[in-house]
């Protein structure tokens, strides 16, 4: 990983990351400093209460760019819910969770709403507030911390 003066990493435009927890062994994020909260590509969203009354919620995940499979079921608690506008000014509700992401050698926990990212180019936006106090970012770069090993067409 490249460290500047002020002690964070440089992070390129898009990053390879995992998402243990979820069982997402490799994800291209692209890095959005202009999104607060980072997002992932829920294809389905499913909240239930679990056996303790507490909110989670099931959702379906493809991690592969352009790709329908592997096809990932996985559940998290609920942290929040909250009103999300995209970069198109269109607003929806969506549910939050916290989950640990790992970057390189890097690992941080970060909240991430759950979205159709279907269309988008890419399946997970990493915004500003994980980014926050740790990274930061060289449009000039790609990959600059985490090399995609296991995407065909990263």
């Amino acid at each position: 990983m490249t460290e500047n003066p002020i002690h964070k990493r440089t992070l390129g435009w898009r990053e390879a990351l995992s998402i243990p927890s979820l069982g997402v062994e490799e994800i291209i994020a692209k890095v959005d400093t202009g999104a607060r909260t980072s997002a992932i590509h829920a294809f389905f969203v499913e909240p239930f209460k679990a056996a303790d009354g507490r909110d989670w919620v099931r959702f379906g995940l493809h991690p592969l760019r352009q790709e329908q499979q592997p096809e990932l079921v996985v559940e998290a608690p609920v942290k929040d819910r909250r009103q999300v506008s995209d970069s198109g000014g269109h607003s929806e509700e969506r549910y939050v969770i916290e989950t640990v992401l790992k970057i390189g050698d890097e690992t941080l926990v970060a909240e991430v709403t759950l979205t159709d990212r279907e269309t988008m180019a890419y399946r997970m936006l990493l915004g500003r507030t994980a980014l926050r106090g740790r990274f930061i970012v060289d449009p000039d770069l790609s990959y600059a911390c985490s090399a995609p090993q296991r995407h065909p067409n990263a």
